[in-house]
């Protein structure tokens, strides 16, 4: 067996022959934490002599832990075979599958998917006499998730309800959970609590494998949830050899249960933890690694380290300063035809966005300009299913006879309009001869139609009359897409689920309204029609010539643990990165690490955009360059051509100048005109009430984009 720790750097040589007892290893972006990972499991085999079947070596995905088996089966040959390398739920149902009998289950139960569990759900709200339109399955369902992330069971949650709401769901988890009992089956967060509680209750199941484990690794340790953390605890007793490693400065994930806590507060739980910091980056340059190390060196919960590289100075980052979002996606392009130009591939460029409505404007430029791409984590704009079920209706409202159209309306949201509703539509219109979307306004002579569908149908007819009307009467598009949104129930079902992704469909939903009425604004021509010809064009970019490759577009959450040659940042602009809803000290200090992993995913070349007005949501303003680009060093810093440096200044120029008091006058860059209504205590947090919405936010005075309003 080779020599584990040839090849290393003094950091990673001592990570990998540390002797034992608990070791936090600080992995910085682009440190090679795979390696030391790998290489630490091989010393354990090859020069300590430890069992490879008492060692549990665990990450995230499937993908990870499948990279993982390779190294090491390259390393250690077939023993690799005998290490419990896997996934946290991989390693769970392992347990699980020996300990069934003492967690209440046969041994063959039964994993339901996230399809399953929501199927599942749905049959609980007629038993507990719940409308699903006032509390949607998938939002209950995160509730849930939420809970047993916590360890947190339908007793613990009904007792700590303080709403009605809350009560009801509790009702539905309680509800859930006994269905999943009697099916024999487990969700994939139950794998995990079932596990825990079982190892924590059981004093002789948790002394065997307490016994079987001499050494736990844990990768992406800052990624791990509660639960994560409990497992991780007690498998590592009492020999006390964990091992994790991981990067506070890249927990961007606490809107899944992450908790960043975990690492930072790891030598709390362990006193006599070995700490070492791999701070050598091997993929990008030092100009890169300044600004980043700049930018996350302002959180104040984080471990201090600094980056640096051995690759030289490289180029200094282009900072482009647009009018729009137009104007910024036609220097996206230009950047991606200079990649090519100067001898690369798209393949090596990737353009990174906050939010993943942002990429509309981006896609249709590339498409205008022949550029192939990808979207990486989810379909294109037009592609995404909620964008494709809100111009369904349009299409039905243009084209009678589009029958395809018109089932995915009926289908979205769910009313109980499906397939059998459908054919019976469609072979009466073919009775009587007329167009299949025509057929709901007459519902009522559709035969084998309940009194239920009767009525779903003729609120869809008179949606899909309304909208016809007012495209005759050349209303403005936006006004049309808004009435779909709002008169079809799809902004309200996904306003009821209350999750991450759902607000993402939200925004992809309102950015659809923003396009068409910015159709509308350009074009004297047939409105609807005309733009869902523009829309089915711009959605068909299958012909481009992919020969150069493909640019890879994505959100920064998707890009953690990719790197790119260029990457291209957009976006970067107060209320949109910082996003609007990181109005607390944790939350700006997420978005921070989030800017750190963007920034951090460059080799050679980083170009940074944001605009002064963009289009977002449905809605046009003007915006303030984001407080990250003013925390960047101004020697980083290049002026670009088709742009211009933006000024530290503007960018920092954020905070108000006056110590603020209850009453006072405020106006913020994202939700407008509010008044002070407390200030706490030390004065770094603020309560405004915004005239806007009426709804009270916590900010931070100092660091909000907000300023005093005089009186007068």
């Amino acid at each position: 067996m080779p020599d584990p720790a040839a090849g290393l750097n003094p950091p990673q040589r001592r990570a990998v022959l540390h002797q034992g007892g608990p070791l936090l290893v600080l992995a910085g972006a682009g440190s090679g934490k795979t390696r030391v990972l790998t290489h630490r499991v091989s010393h354990l085999i090859g020069e300590r002599g430890v069992r490879p079947d008492r060692i549990m070596a665990i990450t995230f995905t499937n993908r990870a832990a499948g990279e993982l088996r390779g190294r090491l089966e390259g390393m250690v040959g077939p023993a690799a075979g005998a290490i419990w390398a896997s996934t946290f739920h991989s390693a769970c149902v392992r347990i699980l599958r020996r300990e069934a009998a003492a967690a209440g289950y046969a041994r063959d139960f039964g994993i339901y998917d996230a399809d399953d569990q929501l199927r599942l759900l749905r049959s609980c709200y007629g038993d507990e006499e719940v409308d699903p339109k006032r509390y949607a399955p998938r939002g209950v369902l995160s509730a849930i998730s939420d809970a047993k992330g916590l360890l947190v069971g339908p007793d613990e949650f009904a007792d700590a309800a303080e709403s009605f709401g809350e009560g009801v769901v509790a009702r539905l988890y309680r509800r859930y959970q006994q269905r999943l009992r009697d099916s024999q089956a487990m969700d994939f967060d139950d794998l995990l609590a079932v596990t825990v509680r079982l190892l924590e209750g059981e004093e002789a199941i948790r002394a065997r494998y307490q016994g079987r484990f001499e050494h736990v690794l844990v990768d992406e340790y800052q990624d791990t949830n509660h639960v994560q953390y409990r497992l991780v605890r007690v498998l590592g007793e009492p020999q006390r050899n964990v091992c994790v490693v991981g990067d506070d400065d890249q927990s961007i994930y606490s809107w899944r249960g992450a908790d960043v806590s975990n690492i930072l507060d790891f030598e709390r739980d362990y006193p006599d933890a070995t700490v070492i910091a791999l701070e050598q980056n091997y993929r990008s340059t030092e100009a890169i690694l300044r600004a980043a190390n700049a930018v996350v060196a302002r959180n104040r919960g984080r471990h201090r380290k600094r980056l640096w590289s051995e690759l030289g100075e490289g180029e200094p980052i282009a900072v482009m300063a647009c009018r729009d979002e137009h104007e910024e996606a036609r220097l996206v392009a230009d950047e991606l035809d200079r990649a090519v130009a100067g001898g690369g591939s798209l393949d090596d460029v990737a353009v990174f966005y906050r939010t993943n409505a942002q990429s509309r404007a981006i896609e249709d430029q590339l498409v205008r300009r022949g550029i192939a791409y990808d979207v990486v984590g989810g379909p294109r704009f037009y592609e995404r299913a909620e964008v494709r079920d809100a111009l369904a209706y349009l299409r039905a409202a243009a084209n009678p006879h589009d029958g395809v159209g018109l089932a995915r309306m009926l289908g979205a949201p769910r009313r109980g309009l499906g397939p059998g509703c459908i054919a019976k539509l469609a072979a009466y219109a073919a009775a009587v001869g007329i167009p299949v979307a025509d057929a709901p306004a007459r519902a009522d002579e559709v035969p084998g139609l309940s009194g239920a569908q009767r009525e779903a149908l003729q609120r869809a007819a008179g949606l899909l009359r309304d909208v016809r009307e007012a495209d005759a009467a050349g209303r403005p598009l936006d006004e049309i897409v808004e009435m779909v949104l709002e008169r079809s129930g799809l902004r309200s079902a996904l306003e009821g689920e209350g999750t991450f992704e759902a607000q993402g469909r939200l925004e992809n939903l309102a950015e659809l309204a923003g396009v068409a009425g910015e159709w509308s604004a350009d074009r004297d021509g047939p409105g609807l029609p005309g733009f869902l010809e523009e829309v089915a064009l711009t959605a068909d970019a299958d012909a481009v010539d992919a020969s150069d490759g493909r640019a890879t577009l994505m959100t920064i959450h998707n890009a953690k643990g990719l790197e790119y040659e260029t990457v291209i940042i957009t976006g970067l602009e107060e209320g949109l990165f910082p996003h609007a809803r990181s109005d607390t000290p944790e939350t700006l200090e997420e978005e921070r690490r989030l800017c750190y992993v963007g920034l951090t995913r460059a080799r050679r070349r980083l170009v940074l955009s944001h605009a002064r007005s963009r289009a977002l949501y449905g809605g046009r303003d003007y915006r303030l360059p984001s407080r990250f680009l003013g925390e960047l060093p101004p020697e980083c810093l290049a002026d670009v051509p088709g742009g211009r440096r933006a000024a530290p200044s503007a960018a920092r120029a954020l905070a108000p100048g006056p110590a603020l008091a209850a009453g006072d006058n405020v106006v913020h860059a994202t939700f407008g005109e509010g008044v002070v209504t407390e200030v706490e205590p030390g004065g770094d947090l603020v309560r405004v009430r915004f005239t806007s919405d009426g709804a009270e936010r916590r900010l931070m005075a100092g660091a909000a984009p907000m300023r005093k309003l005089e009186a007068g």
